[in-house]
C-alpha cells in the first residue's frame, strides 16, 4: 500500500493554515459557473465564521485564476484564507492570511499548479 498525495495535501494544508484542525470539512470542487461558485463561497464562509469549522476545497490548476478572483470579490476582509499550491513540487507554497491582506498581494498560485484552499476564522 502506498499513500496518495492528494488526500494528504488536505491535511498538510489544514496543519499549516492555522485554522481549526479539530473541526473541518472538505467541500471538494466548487461550481464552475461564476454565480453558483460565488453562492457556494458565501455558504462556506458563513459556515466557517458561524461554527469555527475550517472549510477546505480544491481547484484544478487551469481554474485557479477564476477562483482567486471570486474569493477576492466575495469573502469578507477579516476571513482567513489559506492557500497551498503544488505541495509535492519543488516550488510548493502554503500561506494563510486575512482576506484584507491577500487583496494587496499578487495571486499566490498560478494556473498550472494544483491548489487547496481553506477558509476560517
Amino acid at each position: 500500500m502506498v499513500p496518495l498525495v492528494g488526500p494528504v495535501s488536505l491535511l498538510l494544508t489544514l496543519a499549516a493554515s492555522g485554522l481549526n484542525g479539530q473541526s473541518f470539512a472538505f467541500a471538494g470542487y466548487l461550481p464552475q459557473d461564476p454565480a453558483l461558485r460565488t453562492t457556494r463561497i458565501r455558504e462556506l464562509e458563513s459556515l466557517a465564521l458561524r461554527t469555527g469549522q475550517a472549510q477546505l476545497f480544491i481547484e484544478t490548476p487551469f481554474r485557479n485564476a477564476a477562483m482567486w478572483d471570486a474569493l477576492m470579490r466575495t469573502l469578507q476582509p477579516s476571513t482567513r484564507l489559506a492557500i497551498a499550491a503544488g505541495l509535492t513540487l519543488p516550488n510548493a507554497s502554503i500561506a494563510s492570511r486575512a482576506v484584507a491582506q491577500w487583496r494587496s498581494a499578487a495571486p499566490p498560485v498560478s494556473n498550472d499548479t494544483p491548489a487547496v484552499y481553506a477558509l476560517g476564522r
